[in-house]
């Protein structure tokens, strides 16, 4: 079986990383072998952060997808974010958050438009914390579905995380599960949905980008989550 198979690819925004981690730890370890096992391990684990692997994603118009790996922190209704022109309306906002050992490559959580993006400076608080989706550096992707549903995912910065990578364009053509950016170094990713669908996860469980089934837009809420939005 070819090595390939083991070894998922690396992003190509973690290459500059790693050669750097690379030639800090070569560096070093001219003048001290303890340094130089050091700034291997930190190398080895850059490539690790780095790592994109090759997803299956569910082919359906109706699933929303997660567009990033990490543990469901927060679902909760909100006030769709005013700089999008939607803060007239409630929706469900489900965060996920990222530690430094996950996966940060980030998919399209529909299929559909995408009708804006919109980034917001700010601070960078733990991305953890409840303040990090209205106060923290962040960038909107507000992507329409052919159902005309309002599905936006942001990307939040951390209080590690200094930035921010993001392909998506207006008026593309997202494909859910297809890769449109990454936070480096921790961070969170926000998905604010309709207040009519069918939540199909819980607070406290890990997910998988491009993989785990956030919700069915076709549908009411569960019975077992209505209480949380009343």
């Amino acid at each position: 079986m070819q090595m390939k198979n083991f070894i998922p690819k690396i992003n190509e925004e973690g290459y500059i990383f790693i050669i750097i981690f690379a030639v800090v730890s070569l560096f070093f370890s001219l003048f001290s072998e303890t340094l130089g096992w050091v700034g291997l391990i930190v190398t080895a684990w850059c490539i690790y952060f780095f790592r994109d692997p090759n997803r299956v994603t569910p082919d359906s118009e109706d699933l929303v997808i997660s567009s990033a790996d990490g543990v469901v922190s927060k679902i909760e209704e909100v006030a769709l974010p005013k700089e999008l022109g939607l803060n007239k309306d409630l929706g469900i906002r489900i965060s996920v958050f990222l530690n430094i050992f996950d996966v940060h490559v980030n998919r399209f959580p529909v299929s559909g438009s995408v009708v804006n993006c919109h980034y917001h400076p700010g601070a960078f608080f733990n991305a953890s914390l409840d303040k990090a989706s209205e106060e923290n550096e962040r960038q909107y992707i507000h992507i329409k579905t052919k159902s005309n549903k309002d599905v936006v995912v942001t990307q939040i910065a951390g209080l590690i995380a200094r930035r921010i990578v993001c392909h998506a364009e207006v008026g593309e053509e997202a494909k859910v599960g297809a890769r449109f950016g990454l936070i480096r170094f921790g961070s969170r990713v926000d998905i604010y949905l309709p207040r009519e669908v069918n939540i199909l996860v819980h607070e406290n469980q890990r997910v998988i980008a491009g993989e785990t089934i956030f919700a069915s837009l076709t549908n009411t809420y569960p019975k077992s989550l209505k209480y949380k939005f009343q």
